[in-house]
């Protein structure tokens, strides 16, 4: 990447928030106006027309030049996941540093051309993880890389949700890529890369027996995908809509690792009050610390995790999941 870019020395950052299609791209909008640093412009080509903005215009056409005709410095693209891909490689053309919304890409092979765009034009590429700043997450990595674990010789995650509602394109496979399986694997997927790299197979079974989806052409609904490392780790991620509509949150995110020495559980969104129908978190807001790591990798130049590689590597065990659930078999990625 780049040194530091003495053009942004001393100025607002120009970042423009590309589609209201994402349900974070209300959170990234409202953090990135708090912030007296920034210059926001959201793009609502699809005309939602339900996520604050102190200034938005109608099309991505409009968010090239939406500074006074000068090009943002950055982008966040919360399309649906169908159209990241030509949303990253324009702004790669550009010249324009990218946080992109998970998962990456529909296609692994999408996703590796987009992380490939992006280093040849010698822009930032991060993934959308907030997760992956919870300090719990932290605890974690930190355990395991002390060894106060021992061997780790399991884990058990889940990242629950609700059928995803207001965005129709969610339960569109083609326009999300898949369903479930899509939605909710990468977070896990990437944490568990962040601790051990790469499995070596991925073997998934989902159904849409949730909320009724069993027609030919429907969204997974449901899913349980068990990942195989090299060394005989097995991970298994439960990544189900399966949190009913009148919860009070949308869901969260656990895992519970066992190994020799001990065993460890994380609850990525413990910090919060709640009670029959009441959910008030507090703590670290990690939409923000996610977007501190990406601004300050475009002042710098240099790129952050969650990279746009990892988020490479967390689509090909989505596809591998995806491809295991067709033929019922355990697919291996290397």
């Amino acid at each position: 990447m780049n040194a530091t870019d003495p053009t942004l020395a001393g100025r607002a950052l120009r970042v423009a928030v590309l589609s209201a299609a994402h349900v974070h791209a209300a959170s990234y909008v409202r953090l990135l106006e708090s912030r007296a640093d920034i210059e926001v412009v959201l793009a609502d080509p699809d005309g939602f027309g339900d996520v604050p903005a102190e200034r938005t215009v109608a099309t991505i056409d409009e968010a090239w030049t939406a500074f006074d005709g000068e090009a943002p410095d950055a982008v966040v693209v919360c399309s649906d996941n169908a159209g990241h891909k030509a949303l990253v490689l324009e702004a790669a053309r550009r010249g324009i540093h990218v946080l992109c919304e998970k998962p990456l890409a529909t296609t692994i092979e999408d996703a590796e051309e987009m992380v490939d765009a992006c280093a040849k034009s010698s822009v930032v590429l991060m993934t959308a993880f907030p997760v992956h700043f919870s300090p719990q997450v932290a605890a974690l990595r930190q355990a395991v890389e002390n060894g106060s674990l021992g061997e780790v010789i399991a884990l058990a995650g889940a990242n629950n949700g609700k059928l995803p509602a207001g965005r129709e394109w969610f339960t569109d496979p083609e326009a999300a890529g898949g369903g479930a399986l899509v939605d909710h694997v990468v977070h896990i997927a990437e944490i568990l890369d962040s601790l051990f790299g790469e499995p070596e197979s991925v073997h998934a079974v989902a159904n849409g027996v949730l909320y009724g989806h069993t027609n030919d052409g429907d969204a997974e609904t449901g899913g349980l995908v068990t990942l195989r490392y090299a060394n005989g780790l097995l991970a298994t991620i439960d990544c189900s809509w399966s949190q009913p509509a009148e919860a009070p949150t949308w869901g969260g995110l656990k895992l519970h690792v066992a190994g020799t020495g001990g065993q460890l559980d994380i609850d990525a969104f413990s910090q919060r009050v709640d009670g029959p129908g009441q959910w008030h978190p507090f703590g670290f807001n990690l939409d923000a610390l996610l977007l501190d790591a990406f601004l300050e990798a475009v002042r710098s130049g240099e790129g952050q995790e969650p990279s746009g590689a990892v988020g490479a590597r967390t689509v090909r065990v989505v596809n591998a999941a995806q491809e295991s659930v067709r033929t019922g078999m355990p697919v291996p990625l290397r």
